[in-house]
């Protein structure tokens, strides 16, 4: 079976860059189509066979605002000679066309009539649809947000319009939950099917017991202080944090990842937190916590690192309405229950009372509320483990391997 695999682009590690991993996994020979390469910012595809096109000249930094060039592009690549087409996207990789869409269109000569294109679409383009007006007030672009905005409301009537003509190309959808699947089905008209996201489980079980205190380092951005931690009896202390009472926030630092709710919201209920991660936003996330004794900040670490710190926390906070979210489940997964708002993937994996805490509205009170409400509750950490299993890889390959079985001729 000759297979393609597309994406939106390949620039930094995130979780569509995670399930598009393990698919090479599952196919190492099919070449990546993709708009944008930067190996700087992400290192796990030397081995594959990466394609890009003419949008590989644009810097980086541009790349939110070529939608437009991004879905030309992709509607005009010629896959038609595949078997299969997976696209992993939350954008405008789903714009490819397959040989049986092109060949029921009324395509002459084309190379193969019968191959389809799975769409694993994580979410419908979020700047066009759920997450417009949040795009609105804030773009991301600094002082030139007012110009980019004024161009994006004149310009977004007929970006949805392509946006939903390009979403009738895949022969068939695959999403990553519920809220993803029930997204899909309200912009798009589209169904869907469930397969969960890989998440690498066993990996956040093992390294929480393997990892060697002696080898943690914490970093806090605010002063650029680097030491090594200590220990106290048997509990960790990071920066004079007792691990054990700490909650962790995990993700790339950006405006709707609501960081600032998971700031504010420990700092009301006196709770530490440590905000580990970079991008941004961190400046402005350093300077929201305005040196509060409850916050602290640390770099990117390593998978068994993150294990450890999760195994030992009192417990993850999840602020962002996502579609998913793997942080949280490999926080699951170390043991580490779950503080999370209460829409969107999230009600997939977090059971309240079971495995962690949901709160209703994303605002810093109602966070703070449920830190108080999580205080007084305990948890058994091996069953919250147990909780994640259903999300680990196997059950994904297993997943995506019976629905191309059923779906290629």
């Amino acid at each position: 079976m000759k297979v393609a695999l597309v994406c939106d682009w390949l620039t930094n590690v995130g979780g569509a860059e995670k399930v598009l991993l393990e698919l090479h996994h599952l196919y190492p020979k099919a070449p990546i189509f993709t708009s944008k390469y930067n190996k700087k910012g992400i290192d796990w595809f030397d081995g594959a066979e990466v394609r890009t096109g003419w949008l590989q000249m644009f810097p980086t930094c541009l790349r939110r605002v070529l939608g437009p060039l991004r879905q030309w592009y992709f509607s005009h690549l010629d896959l038609s000679e595949y078997d299969l087409i997976i696209s992993v996207t939350g954008a405008e990789a789903k714009s490819v066309k397959s040989g049986k869409w092109l060949h029921e269109k009324g395509k002459k000569n084309v190379k193969n009539p019968h191959g389809i294109h799975i769409s694993y679409c994580h979410v419908p383009t979020q700047y066009y649809w759920q997450m417009y007006d949040t795009y609105v007030k804030n773009p991301g672009f600094g002082v030139l947000n007012p110009v980019v905005r004024f161009f994006f409301k004149l310009l977004v009537k007929p970006l949805k319009k392509a946006d939903y003509k390009a979403a009738q190309r895949p022969d068939y959808y695959v999403t990553i939950s519920d809220y993803a699947k029930a997204q899909i089905k309200k912009y798009y008209g589209r169904e869907a099917i469930v397969i969960h996201p890989p998440v690498e489980t066993g990996v956040f079980k093992q390294g929480n017991n393997k990892f060697k205190k002696s080898q943690v380092e914490a970093c806090d951005k605010g002063n650029n202080n680097f030491g090594k931690s200590q220990e106290s009896g048997s509990t960790q202390v990071v920066e004079n944090f007792d691990i054990t009472k700490t909650y962790i926030t995990t993700s790339r630092q950006v405006n709707w990842k609501r960081l600032d709710i998971a700031i504010q919201g420990c700092i009301k209920a006196k709770r530490p937190l440590l905000v580990i991660g970079e991008g941004p936003l961190h400046d402005d996330l350093v300077k929201l916590a305005d040196g509060s004794d409850y916050v602290k900040f640390l770099p990117l670490m390593s998978k068994d690192e993150l294990a450890f710190y999760l195994g030992q926390a009192r417990g993850y906070i999840f602020p962002s309405l996502e579609p998913f979210g793997i942080a949280p489940v490999e926080a699951l997964s170390a043991g580490c229950p779950v503080i999370a708002y209460g829409e969107g993937g999230a009600l997939d994996y977090v059971v309240d009372g079971k495995n962690g805490v949901l709160f209703k509205k994303q605002t810093t009170s109602s966070l703070a509320d449920a830190i108080s409400r999580f205080e007084k509750m305990k948890f058994n950490r091996k069953k919250v483990a147990e909780s994640a299993d259903k999300f680990a890889m196997e059950r994904f390959d297993q997943g995506i391997k019976a629905f191309v079985n059923e779906k290629v001729e």
